[in-house]
């Protein structure tokens, strides 16, 4: 299977993000995105990822989450972001190139979807990463993966 986006999501600060036809993404992170909480607003923590298939598995277990309501950015098919390591890239076809730089962590303001949800996706979270280019991101766009360098 193409890995490959599935959704784009901004929101002007906190969960849920809505799903946009497109972006442009900057070192700062995607256009018209805000943030509630300063400890987002790093360049380690431009963009976060999340695979499509865990927020499946979510929603199999009865949780309401889909494309955006975790506060991801991009909502991925095929690429099991989840198993990929800090400083791996990802280049998005003709669009930006992406390091991964943090493990995302669960945070309390998923509780207002679903009481614990927090406690509920430890390990389920996705990716936090830095733009290396800048460039547009839009659903359907296929990802090429670059295995960080040793």
């Amino acid at each position: 299977m193409t890995a490959e986006v599935v959704a784009v999501c901004i929101s002007p600060g906190g969960v849920p993000k809505q799903p946009v036809e497109q972006a442009e993404v900057t070192t700062d992170g995607l256009v018209g995105d805000g943030h509630d909480h300063d400890k987002h607003c790093h360049p380690d923590r431009a963009v976060s990822i999340q695979d499509l298939e865990l927020l499946d598995e979510l929603k199999s277990e009865g949780y309401p989450v889909a494309e955006g309501i975790m506060g991801e950015n991009l909502t991925v098919r095929g690429l099991n972001v989840q198993q990929m390591e800090v400083g791996d890239r990802l280049l998005f076809e003709n669009g930006p190139t992406l390091e991964l730089s943090l493990l995302r962590k669960p945070c309390f303001v998923l509780d207002k979807i679903y009481p614990k949800l927090e406690d509920f996706v430890v390990g389920r979270c996705g990716f936090l990463a830095r733009v290396v280019d800048i460039g547009r991101l839009h659903p359907g766009q296929r990802i090429t993966v670059q295995p960080k360098k040793s």
